[in-house]
């Protein structure tokens, strides 16, 4: 049901880009502190196109209007993730 729905008929509606899509995620995501559900739709917010900076400045917004620890859970996330995609030659 949930993949029917959230995946099926709202991500496939008109008005949002999968993109714009992903970054309001991200932010609902953060806001309400469930992490491993952020590291997943961070993971596909990469695959719909979002950039490292459209990234950084979402969840500098999740800081504003959630709470700061929210934003540092993120950031934290955000690395960890971009870090795993760079490989081990980024990380020398």
């Amino acid at each position: 049901m949930a993949v029917e729905f959230c995946w099926g008929s709202v991500w496939t509606r008109e008005g949002l880009s999968l993109k714009q899509r992903s970054l309001d995620n991200l932010c609902i995501l953060a806001a309400l502190n469930r992490p491993h559900e952020f590291e997943i739709h961070f993971r596909g917010a990469l695959n719909n196109g979002c950039n490292e900076d459209e990234l950084r400045e979402t969840i500098i917004q999740v800081g504003v209007y959630a709470g700061l620890p929210a934003a540092v859970d993120a950031f934290r996330i955000a690395r960890r993730v971009l870090a795993e995609r760079a490989g081990p030659s980024a990380k020398a």
